[in-house]
């Protein structure tokens, strides 16, 4: 099982992954794991890195993590391919997948993991491919042996602090702002035409040290089909009014419906007209 989660993993691209007790995670949804069967056990943790060379595009106006269509349906057909192989491998164990509505505290777990560390815009951080993952685990009630890793933090060097418009406050955050119901304050209007973003906000992660070092090795790009072949950086109001419902509901931005990102795009677009 140790080499067998690793080796499946890196067939699909996916190369930090690590195992972690349960009894060393912070359980926030302890009913997904009772619905497994699943009360004492190991989670390998993994990180899967999303960008592409579109997120260079200096056209593109959504965060790095929409670019490419939702990886809700890449971790769909992950676990589709992956697991039915350990249940065959290991039938005396239970095996189940989550990503994103998780039983556990993922950044914390994978921290905890060994896999990265915290960074001062509250964000997961790896050494190659900075913050631009997505995480995810695989849960099994076999009992793996684990070590114990020193959760790091980054050296608080206070880039993204400074470079974010609103000093990573919480209460304005511009990512959540896109992504806010109705219509926009005046303020808010300025906010979101300051940052020229229709939807999220990488300022902070852009800016951090971490991010400009795994681009110039160039260890940021992700190698996965999934993520670059369906990258599409910059949106237009009319693109996305005339998007069928299954092309709209393929992207990361859909679940808050048309209206939210249209409201943003239209924003966006009459400021560049004025």
């Amino acid at each position: 099982m140790q080499q067998l989660i690793p080796s499946l993993l890196s067939q699909h691209g996916i190369f930090l992954c690590a195992p972690i007790s349960l009894s060393h995670c912070r359980i926030t949804r302890g009913y997904l794991l009772e619905r497994a069967g699943i009360t004492t056990g190991t989670a390998w943790m993994f990180a899967v890195p999303y960008y592409t060379t579109e997120c260079d595009n200096p056209a593109r106006n959504i965060s790095a993590y929409a670019v490419s269509g939702d990886y809700h349906r890449f971790f769909a057909g992950l676990f589709d391919e992956i697991l039915p192989v350990l249940r065959k491998r290991f039938p005396t164990n239970t095996f189940v997948g989550f990503t994103d509505h998780s039983p556990l505290a993922e950044a914390e777990a994978a921290v905890n993991a060994g896999l990265g560390f915290w960074g001062c815009n509250h964000l997961f951080l790896t050494d190659r491919y900075s913050s631009y993952v997505f995480l995810g685990e695989i849960i099994t009630d076999a009992m793996v042996e684990t070590p114990v890793h020193e959760p790091k933090i980054c050296n608080a060097c206070g880039a993204c602090q400074k470079a974010c418009p609103v000093q990573l406050s919480v209460e304005r955050c511009l990512s959540a702002l896109t992504q806010k119901k109705g219509e926009l304050s005046k303020a808010e209007q300025e906010l979101l035409l300051q940052q020229g973003c229709a939807w999220g906000c990488d300022i902070c992660q852009e800016n951090c040290p971490v991010t400009q070092r795994a681009k110039t090795r160039g260890s940021i790009y992700t190698t996965i089909p999934y993520f670059q072949n369906t990258a599409l950086p910059h949106l237009t109001a009319k693109e996305i009014a005339t998007m069928s419902d299954d092309d709209f509901a393929a992207r990361a931005y859909s679940w808050r419906g048309r209206a939210v990102i249209l409201r943003n795009l239209d924003i966006l677009e009459k400021g560049e007209s004025t």
